[in-house]
C-alpha cells in the first residue's frame, strides 16, 4: 500500500510562519523546543534560517498538502561546532511531522525516509548527522529504522542530545537494497 507523494519546497518565512507556528507550538512537538514560541518569534526563527547560508528549512508535502518541516545544515558551521569532527559530506538534518487528527499507520517513517531520500539525493551528501534529544526514544527508533547508528551522547547548549550518523550506504541497507 502506498501512503503517497512527499515532496518537499523552501520555507517561506512570511508565508508559512501561521502553519508552522500551529505546528511547533503543538504538544506534540515538545522536542522542536519551541512551545511558548509566539507567531512574531516563528517568522523571526526562519527568516534566521531562510539568510543562513549554511541552513535551510523546507516544507514537506505530502500528495500537494503541508505535512511535515525538514531542516538541513552544515554541521562545520551550525549546530554541532566543536561537538564533533565533521567528515566531508556531513549535513545535519531535522525534521518535524505536522499534528493531524487522522493518523495514517507508518506515515512519520515514510517521512522520515523521503526526508533521507532529499538527502542523499545530493551526490555530495556523504553522511546524514542528527542530535535528538536523548530523552526523544520514538525518534531514535525512527532512525534506527532508516540506518542511523547512535554514536555517543553529547551535551548541547539547550540539551543531551544522541549523536547519530547513517551513510548512503546504511540507508540503503535498512531499505533493503543491494548496495
Amino acid at each position: 500500500m502506498s501512503i503517497g507523494t512527499f515532496t518537499v519546497r523552501p520555507v517561506d518565512p512570511l508565508h508559512d510562519a501561521e502553519l508552522l507556528h500551529r505546528w511547533v507550538t503543538d504538544p506534540k512537538a515538545a522536542f522542536w523546543m519551541m512551545q511558548d514560541a509566539r507567531l512574531q518569534d516563528v517568522e523571526r526563527e526562519y527568516m534566521r534560517i531562510a539568510a543562513h547560508e549554511h541552513h535551510h528549512a523546507y516544507l514537506g508535502l505530502h500528495d500537494g498538502e503541508p505535512a511535515f518541516l525538514m531542516e538541513k545544515y552544515d554541521p562545520r558551521y551550525v549546530e554541532l561546532v566543536g561537538l564533533y569532527e565533521p567528515e566531508p559530506g556531513d549535513v545535519g538534518m531535522h525534521f518535524l511531522v505536522a499534528p493531524t487528527d487522522r493518523p495514517i499507520h507508518g506515515f512519520t517513517r515514510a517521512v522520515i525516509t523521503a526526508v533521507m531520500e532529499e538527502l542523499f539525493a545530493d551526490p555530495g551528501t556523504r553522511r546524514v548527522v542528527v542530535e535528538p534529544d536523548v530523552s526523544n526514544k520514538a525518534v531514535h527508533a525512527l532512525n534506527e529504522a532508516v540506518g542511523f547508528e547512535a554514536v555517543r551522547e553529547i551535551d548541547k547548549p539547550e540539551k543531551r542530545a544522541l549523536l547519530s550518523f547513517c551513510t548512503r550506504a546504511q540507508f540503503l541497507a535498512a531499505r533493503g537494497v543491494a548496495v
